[in-house]
């Protein structure tokens, strides 16, 4: 199941969504965010990311990423949280089709056949991010994927802007369709590469949040 958020709707960390049923995500206080969009840095994490470490903590569930487009901002964002070690198995950097195919186990005619931006392929990285992230042999419970087009030329058969983001979970499977395409300024790639990599790591503990709270609802 893939699904597609466009940001021409409000985006994670512009409009705070409202807080779910039940007691899963308790309040947190405000923190300042890491990034903005124009790509200025803060030094502590975004709210978003205390809350969904907080939950993933309190709860025991641990975490891998599997990182193309962002690069490691992913798991740069997670580890900004005190004590997320205790639940923060480790990442993988793929860019490459062999680092895909070699770490992470994604098949390499999928990778051939339609390139690396797609659900299919989000999906595969997470999958094998919870098994490449194995502590004392047993995998993550969760694996979290990017990948995408960052620009500024397009790749893949897809425009910069277009990302995917794939769960992988003891308890299912999902892949996101972002639709970043708005954040593409043709005077200013280098910026516009940041603000979809920045874009991106916020949707993807946006929507990981979701998901394990979907979860824990029932």
């Amino acid at each position: 199941m893939t699904e597609q958020i466009s940001a021409a709707n409000p985006l994670p960390g512009e409009t705070a969504p409202s807080e779910p049923a039940g007691d899963a995500l308790p309040q947190l206080p405000d923190v300042p965010v890491l990034h903005d969009r124009s790509g200025s840095q803060r030094n502590e994490p975004m709210t978003a990311t205390g809350k969904l470490a907080d939950m993933l903590v309190r709860s025991g569930i641990s975490v891998a990423t599997a990182e193309s487009l962002t690069g490691g901002a992913l798991a740069a964002e997670l580890v900004r949280v005190p004590g997320i070690s205790t639940i923060y198995n480790g990442g993988v950097v793929a860019y490459s089709y062999d680092v895909k195919s070699n770490l992470l186990g994604v098949e390499r005619d999928l990778l051939l056949t339609r390139g690396a931006v797609n659900d299919e392929v989000a999906l595969q990285m997470a999958r094998g991010v919870r098994e490449a992230c194995r502590v004392e042999d047993v995998p993550a419970d969760v694996g979290v994927a990017t990948t995408g087009v960052a620009g500024p030329e397009p790749s893949d058969g897809e425009p910069a802007g277009i990302v995917y983001v794939g769960l992988a979970t003891l308890w299912g499977e999902r892949a996101f369709r972002l639709d970043f395409t708005s954040l593409v300024r043709a005077d200013d790639p280098v910026g516009s590469r940041q603000r979809i990599r920045f874009a991106t790591v916020e949707a993807a503990i946006y929507q990981l949040t979701e998901y394990l709270v979907a979860q824990a609802n029932g």
